[in-house]
């Protein structure tokens, strides 16, 4: 207070928050906000403070047994959960009085989610979903609804995954009306291992744990949709919990005791076991979380301070040889001779540091650029006999290190290098440059001629040594703003039924709507029904509707394609027998894109041309007058595409493609053929677009009296343009993204095969496996032989044959974003 002329003035405390952290509150306020999730921050309804983590290896758990019920025959399980070992089966929570009685809710061995119920030895309910569960890099929404008094028997128990009902089950065996629960009944209950048995404990994280005795709810009692990404967020739950009911968050990490309070005011208590709260590598408690924030902290982001979802050991990455393993919530890694792992991480701005123990044998760590392949490509590592590797070529660094060293890394995006420190001390700083790093992540790499083992920390429990100056811990906060936080504004998947009539496709999704400029039709079910291409620069003129192309086809444009006028909200059709009959294939989907809605006169080429370009969003159509010489074009994108479709829209040529992943600017792939990638260099004149023109050569493919392009850049966040390697292993290759994505197209280059389109409106879950072809009509093929898992970060091919995954077979691809990683869900 302050004294004026005789008068106190006293001024109202501010209560700090995340954009105002001035406030009067002391330290211990401060903790103790943090603490009871109470800290206000700026954009996130519910600021998770804490999970914790419950190692297999450790045989962790927590345990607690239930009083009489409010109801045996109701009641709702809610938990955020963050898968570390996969392929194992794991018991998140359940009830049994003895060996013979239970009921458990858990992943079974094949990553599928599994609810099971066994009443004196008989298996009496089990409902398993096809939907597979095998993300490692972010965090699930997991909730499980139980009402055996409904006349229904799948309404009896319900499953939700990020909001969402789950539908398809490879079994569904469910009680009969009015029966028990096992779960909530006056017996013993764990979490994070089975009841009845010392087995399926979770390896892996879990925060915000509710368990309501006596409702069986619904998802919006626990979260809701982000308004800015269209992601699934923790809400809290405000209701009433019954007399079993429970909420556990795990944030009073005073105590292993405290770590299992009941915050729904019952006090209803678990019983933490084998769980660690000493400072080291066994650290238990943890600041990896599915909200992002950081909570007034006058010391900085010096590691077990900043909330949001943290970097951990990727167990579905595989090099060229062979990958680490992992356990401990994937912070322990096990590394052969010849093999390497990677984080699930990686950044191209910013300053970050991460530290890693050594335990057991020689071992390299260090920095790799996330999009290459193999021990060595693209990577910096400090070896422990004090030398530098710089792309597989080691010269003298620093001091040697050995069992319970600390090796700190300070990666400089921003400045172009990295630095190394043994036990807080620097060995120098050595630049990216050298290894051609751009989207750099955490490496570990194998040598000695044998195995080694050691410990990552990426901030999410307490470093061991302060961080450098500036330096931030490795997690999704941390990530640079995206430009696009929501996909749906800018690309569509879209599945409509035909009618035979006239209709407008509407392509909201969670209320984000978008007028596409490009648009993309396929029957899903009709084999003489191809591909059909429509763009706001080829007009209808005196037609009823747009010109349609045809990617499968060498066809010039057909003068009445079917799609009548580009909307608000989507499309509008006639009654085409190609985009809307019911007669003749009546199942289509609908690929978008939204180009700007403006169409300008572009002279940056030598031959002027119409472009509607969206720069947000890297994506551009251009129509030009060829002349038959070397020319170029401009594309209105201001940084070069990574990929361009081109097609004369007056002759009967094929379709080509530039691809920045070819061997080079001299080589084209053909769209409408399953041809391989072939030197066509009077195509695009041998020569790589820029940031403002492509170039076009003297071919009738590229350079006829009427062409038309569709024009991609590379966002991060948003879309992505590259490469990979097969290796013929239903454990393919892992694609990092950075976003997870909506659709997925790839192409073997280095032989013949078609074309694969995979998008997450015909295939909601994992795996994907619901594939069309944009080189041939066929229709949609559910096929074993081509599967994918589309994560948070990217994705991962999970089939061996050669159409996607031959041994040492090249392939391109392009992807498009439903969430950028800062903010996606595993899905």
């Amino acid at each position: 207070m302050t004294q004026y002329s005789g008068k106190i003035i006293r001024k109202t405390p501010v209560v700090p928050s995340q954009t105002s952290a001035s406030g009067v509150w002391t330290t211990a306020d401060a903790a103790a906000a943090v603490k009871n999730n109470t800290w206000p921050v700026a954009g996130v309804p519910n600021p998770i403070s804490r999970s914790v983590r419950t190692r297999s290896s450790a045989s962790a758990y927590f345990n607690r047994t239930f009083t009489t019920p409010t109801s045996t025959t109701k009641w709702t399980w809610s938990a955020w959960v963050k898968r570390g070992t996969l392929g194992a089966a794991q018991t998140l929570f359940g009830g049994s009085s003895d060996v013979n009685n239970w009921g458990y809710i858990g992943f079974l061995a094949g990553d599928t989610l599994s609810f099971s119920q066994a009443d004196a030895a008989s298996v009496t309910s089990t409902v398993t979903t096809t939907q597979l569960f095998r993300d490692p890099s972010a965090w699930y929404h997991i909730q499980v609804a139980f009402d055996s008094t409904q006349a229904t028997a799948a309404n009896r128990l319900l499953m939700y995954i990020n909001g969402t009902q789950v539908t398809a089950f490879g079994t569904a065996t469910y009680l009969a009306q009015n029966t028990a629960s096992r779960i909530n009944l006056a017996v013993a209950h764990t979490i994070c291992r089975l009841p009845y048995s010392a087995a399926n404990y979770v390896d892996g994280y879990a925060t915000e744990v509710n368990f309501i005795d006596g409702q069986a709810l619904t998802p919006s009692s626990f979260g809701t949709t982000d308004s800015l990404s269209g992601a699934w967020i923790p809400m809290p739950y405000t209701g009433t919990y019954g007399t079993n009911g429970f909420y556990l968050n795990f944030k009073d990490n005073t105590s292993t005791t405290t770590l299992g309070y009941d915050y729904s005011g019952n006090s209803n208590n678990w019983t933490a076991n084998n769980i660690s709260l000493t400072a080291g590598t066994t650290y238990d408690s943890m600041v990896d979380v599915p909200t992002l924030w950081m909570p007034y902290n006058t010391a900085g982001d010096v590691g077990a301070t900043v909330r949001g979802n943290y970097a951990v050991g990727n167990p579905v990455y595989t090099d060229a040889a062979v990958s680490a393993t992992y356990t401990n919530g994937n912070l322990t890694w096990s590394c052969p001779n010849t093999g390497s792992g990677k984080a699930t991480i990686s950044a191209t701005t910013g300053k970050f540091y991460w530290e890693a123990i050594y335990l057991t044998n020689a071992f390299m760590t260090g920095v790799s650029d996330v999009a290459s392949v193999g021990r060595y490509n693209n990577s910096i590592v400090y070896q422990s006999d004090g030398t530098k590797g710089i792309n597989g070529t080691f010269t003298s660094y620093g001091a040697t290190y050995t069992t319970g060293d600390v090796i700190g890394v300070a990666l400089d995006l921003d400045g172009g290098t990295v630095t190394f420190y043994k036990n807080n001390s620097s060995q120098g700083s050595i630049s990216l440059s050298l290894a051609s790093i751009t989207n750099a992540t955490a490496i570990v790499v194998g040598g000695g001629g044998f195995s080694n083992t050691g410990n990552w920390n990426f901030g999410q429990r307490p470093f061991t040594y302060t961080p450098p100056s500036g330096f931030k811990t490795l997690n999704t906060f941390n990530l640079p703003a995206p430009t696009i936080s929501n996909g749906a504004s800018y690309m569509a998947a879209t599945l409509y039924t035909g009618n035979n009539s006239t209709q407008t496709v509407a392509n909201t999704v969670n209320g984000v709507s978008m007028q596409p400029d490009f648009v993309w039709l396929k029957s899903r079910q009709y084999t003489t029904v191809g591909h059909s291409l429509f763009d706001a620069l080829r007009p209808i003129g005196a037609n009823t509707s747009l010109p349609r192309l045809v990617s499968n086809s060498t066809d010039a444009e057909a003068n009445n394609g079917g799609l009548t006028a580009f909307v608000s909200t989507g499309f509008s059709l006639n009654n085409d027998a190609y985009v809307n009959s019911s007669t003749t294939g009546g199942n289509m989907v609908a690929w978008q894109w939204n180009a700007g809605g403006s169409t300008v006169t572009n002279t940056s080429g030598s031959i002027s041309a119409q472009v509607r370009a969206n720069t947000t969003a890297g994506f551009s159509i251009v129509t030009y007058t060829g002349t038959g010489a070397n020319a170029t074009v401009g594309h209105g994108l201001g940084v070069a595409p990574k990929m361009i479709i081109l097609k004369s829209r007056v002759s009967a040529t094929n379709w080509v493609v530039y691809h920045a992943n070819l061997t080079s600017a001299a080589y084209v792939i053909q769209f409408n053929l399953t041809n391989a990638q072939s030197s066509s260099p009077t195509i695009f004149n041998s020569t790589a677009p820029t940031s403002s023109v492509f170039s076009i050569g003297t071919s009738s493919a590229s350079n006829d009296t009427s062409m038309v392009a569709y024009c991609f850049a590379a966002v991060a966040g948003y879309s992505a343009f590259g490469s990979y390697t097969g290796n013929a292993s239903t454990d393919g290759p892992f694609v990092y993204t950075g976003f997870r994505p909506r659709w997925v197209m790839m192409k073997r280059t280095d032989s013949a095969d078609d074309w694969v389109v995979f998008d997450t409106s015909r295939n909601t879950y994992d795996v994907m496996n619901s594939t069309l072809f944009p080189n041939g009509n066929y229709s949609e093929t559910t096929d074993s032989n081509r599967m994918i898992d589309t994560l948070s970060n990217g994705f991962k091919i999970r089939s061996s044959p050669v159409y996607i995954n031959a041994s040492g077979g090249t392939y391109i691809y392009a992807a498009f974003a439903e969430n950028p990683f800062k903010y996606s869900n595993a899905r």
